[in-house]
């Protein structure tokens, strides 16, 4: 099989661990950059990210690169990439992109030319002066960053956050991807009990559940390069395959809790459809009555930021609250997400570690607490 680049945009804050998984899955990462992290692979490397990347936004890639500074020279090295080994002749190929800090700040104008570039070069291919477009989609991307232009093929389709499990949410969900990426940067591990106390639709606590069972993001959907002619079928099967032999049957003792018993309901409803509700508890309860016997764990939360100035002081009453309820878990680790600035002073008790991050377009901090490690207990071999 032949190699090529391949593009993962990733939310702003993710891309090492992007990076990370890129890594996991075996192969070696060329860039990592702000929002995206590249390397080279294969159709097998395309499978494999659709199917396992948590934390990743889309798999692209990389038709070709160069600069242009004119649309002439936009259309000319547009129409010079060899269109005809991606493109089949009856394929549907829109075009969308974004320009930044580039002479050509027009993205409907560049469009439009990228889109002509493509339909001239594959006129010369296929000696057709029409394209019906009634076959696969074949989504072209392209970026132009500094005056250098990104041209892409989207091998995933959806956005790859959309799981398949969330077919109903609340007002705010939070992006699957960054409740990936949370649990990813805790200290949890399967073997220790999980608490989101906020827990809205069960997002964070579904993505550890999945996590724990190391069950692939991507089973439960289709991806759009399971049309692109040029992966075998066979192959998207196999890698599918291989991911079912993978899940773990471990026992996760996971809770999720919510005051609102639409949020309960909703993660009840999510959970079963991931296929992982037999191993969450969901409780309608406030956070204050949060309890556990168990000495060492691990809490992760998305609470309410505040960001309305009508909610502004009771969502600062609920971050002091948060700290003396909190506290009480004086040998567990704590995660906390939150866009407001004075959470800190607000939960009595400065973070371990702090991490931007972007929740949607909510610029916020990942605020971290670790709790002490559990003692060290030495497996008997029978």
């Amino acid at each position: 099989m032949q190699n090529f680049e391949i593009i993962i945009p990733t939310l702003f804050g993710l891309e090492a661990i992007t990076a990370r998984e890129v890594r996991d899955l075996g192969y070696e990462t060329k860039t990592v950059a702000d929002g995206k992290v590249t390397f080279m692979g294969d159709f097998k490397a395309v499978c494999l990210a659709n199917l396992w990347l948590r934390t990743g936004e889309r798999v692209l890639i990389k038709i070709g690169e160069f600069e242009a500074k004119t649309f002439d020279t936009l259309f000319e090295k547009t129409k010079a990439l060899n269109w005809a080994d991606w493109i089949p002749k009856n394929a549907l190929f829109p075009v969308k992109g974004y320009s930044l800090k580039s002479g050509l700040f027009s993205v409907p104008d560049c469009q439009a030319i990228v889109k002509k570039a493509v339909v001239e070069s594959l006129k010369q291919t296929y000696q057709l002066s029409w394209f019906e477009e009634d076959g696969p989609l074949y989504q072209i991307q392209f970026s132009i960053f500094k005056d250098v232009v990104t041209i892409m093929l989207d091998s995933t389709g959806a956005g790859l956050h959309k799981r398949g499990y969330r077919e109903s949410s609340n007002a705010a969900p939070l992006r699957e991807t960054l409740a990936a990426a949370m649990v990813s940067l805790s200290f949890w591990r399967p073997e220790r009990p999980f608490i989101d106390p906020f827990c809205g639709s069960g997002t964070l606590a579904i993505e550890a559940a999945m996590i724990g069972k190391n069950i692939a993001p991507g089973l439960m959907r289709e991806f759009a390069g399971e049309k692109f002619l040029q992966i075998p079928k066979k192959l998207w099967a196999d890698t599918r395959k291989q991911a079912y032999a993978a899940i773990k049957e471990s026992e996760l003792n996971i809770f999720a809790s919510d005051i609102d018993k639409n949020a309960i309901r909703l993660t009840r409803g999510n959970a079963k459809i991931a296929r992982v509700n037999d191993c969450i508890i969901t409780r309608e309860m406030p956070f204050t009555e949060l309890t556990c016997e168990q000495p060492y764990g691990t809490i992760i939360c998305n609470p309410p930021y505040g960001e309305r100035m009508g909610d502004r002081r009771e969502t600062e009453d609920l971050y002091r609250e948060m700290g003396h309820i909190f506290r009480k878990f004086n040998t567990w680790s704590y995660y906390i997400i939150t866009s407001h600035e004075n959470f800190e002073s607000l939960f009595s008790k400065r973070a371990d570690k702090k991490r931007k991050m972007y929740n949607g377009m909510i610029k916020c901090d990942y605020f971290q607490y670790y709790g002490p490690k559990p003692p060290y207990v030495a497996k008997v071999v029978e």
